[in-house]
């Protein structure tokens, strides 16, 4: 005689199995009934706990079919013993996925003013910016930025991020911000000259940069009174080099693309 099994469920009614995968330290999840979506740092009996990249905790139970992991439906279960302690950093700050793949870019970009802070922003902002599929641009000058936004055409899913620098009241950075108006674009800005003056004096052995007088090259004028040779190109690369992680720039270069990130990332 046959053999029936207890379940009487069709098979086409039967969840279809997912993939298990270990909670490590590191690992980028959703929860899908919540929608937040971090990177685990502890796991412990039935709960994991997750961090996002403002640095919120949250706890989950770990429930069948409790998670997603790049979009597919998985369960997450206790790791094996031996493995990392504690995820790493990226230099932003935010947890570090080791392994992680680019996301496929999305139709938004962030613009900045100047070759030299799109290499800062890459630096300590590349790893993220590569995990959440965002490209930066560079312009050579916000002169024309109008019309760059029209050309652009942002959209709710092409939205554009805009850092300008010297962005302070009454400039003319100002005014041209003032003129984009698309709900689709953000414009924002750090008070500083030059983006050389968002690295922190202290990272580059320095008491303070120099005041330089009106008139005056203020890059050339930050050489001669720092008494480096008069090689802008070489001394870019020298503050460069001194910038290691978030921890070496100002606060107001951070919170700023911070802001654009989370603009160009935010649901349509």
């Amino acid at each position: 005689m046959r053999q029936y099994s207890a379940d009487l469920t069709p098979p086409w009614k039967k969840p279809k199995p997912v993939p298990e995968v270990a909670a490590e330290p590191g690992l980028v999840v959703e929860e899908p009934g919540t929608g937040f979506c971090g990177a685990v740092i502890r796991c412990e009996a039935g709960t994991v706990t997750l961090e996002d990249r403002f640095g919120k905790h949250r706890v989950f139970p770990m429930e069948p079919r409790g998670f997603l992991l790049e979009g597919r439906v998985v369960t997450l279960v206790r790791p094996a013993p031996g493995g990392p302690a504690r995820p790493t950093r990226t230099a932003s700050g935010s947890v570090a996925v080791p392994g992680a793949r680019a996301r496929v870019a999305r139709a938004g970009r962030i613009y900045v003013e100047g070759r030299h802070d799109a290499e800062l922003v890459e630096k300590v902002w590349g790893d993220d910016l590569r995990i959440e599929g965002v490209v930066v641009e560079y312009l050579e000058g916000v002169d024309d930025l109008p019309s760059i936004v029209s050309d652009f055409a942002p959209g709710p899913d092409a939205r554009l991020g805009v850092l300008v620098d010297h962005l302070v009241p009454g400039s003319k950075e100002w005014r041209i911000a003032e003129s984009v108006t698309s709900e689709h674009a953000l414009v924002v800005g750090h008070p500083y000259i030059d983006i050389w003056e968002a690295v922190k004096p202290s990272s580059l052995g320095i008491d303070a940069w120099p005041r330089i007088p009106r008139g005056q090259d203020w890059k050339t004028g930050v050489c001669r009174a720092l008494g480096w040779p008069e090689n802008t190109g070489a001394a870019w690369q020298r503050i460069l080099s001194g910038v290691h992680s978030y921890k070496d720039l100002e606060p107001e270069l951070l919170g700023r693309v911070e802001e654009l990130i989370d603009f160009v990332t935010a649901p349509a």
